[in-house]
């Protein structure tokens, strides 16, 4: 209760990033199947709509793969708005490396999204790789969770981070500030990654704060560009937040290790480029 009440007092700062996390207008409804966008994965990927889960937006590679299953990542969206193509680059890009990824929110929806969403949305993937006639049915690797979000999506993942179904979690340009005894990364017990845009991101302070209270021992990484709070996702593919985004998925969703070379050893991958990284854990 008290880690929930504690993400009622970022309400304030909820609002704020909101307009903030406003990156892309809304677009057409989804058709009733998935449509290929670009992106760099080995997979043509493009987003649709589930009859059984209506609240949604779910990103996929268009042909599901025979001799893979794919690993799930539930999405929060900045400002906690219901348009589940807000994002759509970014969550194509890593639907294209081999994941499900299933957004809050209708393609184009309006609204705001609560934390249950991200809930729902595992619930609904775990039951369809096991009902009888489901499309995914023996398509996806339900042990292999990642809750992600942006600004406001990143606070929603907070409050369901106590899942034990989440096998990752991943805030980007998101934190919280709080001066109370319980905090939400108390709940965090999956490696967790922080994404920040640098000084110039508003929840920049807030990640920082989140990362010195991290529960002891948790493995986590924390890497910082200098792109501001809206990052680069509004670029094709969602730049630079796609190409580390699925690697870190790859990395601690699919155990590739090369990807988790971005991450991890004293030559990583990230540390010599322009984002400034801190680590714990990670062997």
């Amino acid at each position: 209760m008290a880690r929930r009440n504690a993400l009622r007092r970022a309400g304030a700062l909820a609002t704020g990033m909101a307009a903030a996390a406003a990156l892309v207008g809304a677009v057409s409804p989804a058709p009733a199947a998935a449509e290929a966008a670009a992106a760099e994965g080995p997979y043509e990927a493009g987003y649709t709509t589930e009859f059984r889960l209506r609240d949604h937006t779910v990103y996929r590679p268009l042909e599901l793969p025979e001799d893979e299953d794919l690993p799930v990542v539930v999405w929060g969206n900045g400002g906690c708005l219901a348009d589940g193509t807000m994002f759509e680059g970014f969550l194509t890009e890593l639907a294209s490396h081999g994941f499900l990824v299933i957004a809050n929110g209708r393609p184009g929806g309006v609204g705001r999204t609560d934390a249950e969403m991200l809930t729902d949305a595992i619930d609904w993937a775990v039951d369809e790789d096991r009902r009888l006639f489901s499309e995914y049915r023996g398509h996806l690797d339900t042990d292999n969770v990642a809750a992600m979000g942006q600004s406001c999506g990143g606070l929603e993942v907070y409050e369901v981070a106590d899942d034990p179904r989440i096998t990752t979690t991943v805030l980007w340009n998101s934190g919280l500030l709080d001066d109370g005894d319980a905090h939400p990364v108390d709940a965090l017990h999956a490696p967790t990654a922080y994404f920040t845009g640098g000084p110039g991101d508003i929840a920049h302070e807030n990640a920082l704060d989140d990362w010195e209270r991290l529960p002891d021992g948790l493995p986590a990484f924390l890497g910082s560009l200098d792109v501001g709070h809206r990052g680069t996702f509004g670029e094709p593919g969602g730049g630079e937040y796609g190409r580390v985004g699925a690697a870190w998925l790859k990395w601690r969703l699919k155990g590739d290790g090369q990807a988790g070379g971005e991450f991890t050893g004293p030559d990583c991958g990230l540390c010599s480029t322009e984002w400034e990284v801190t680590r714990k854990n990670l062997g």
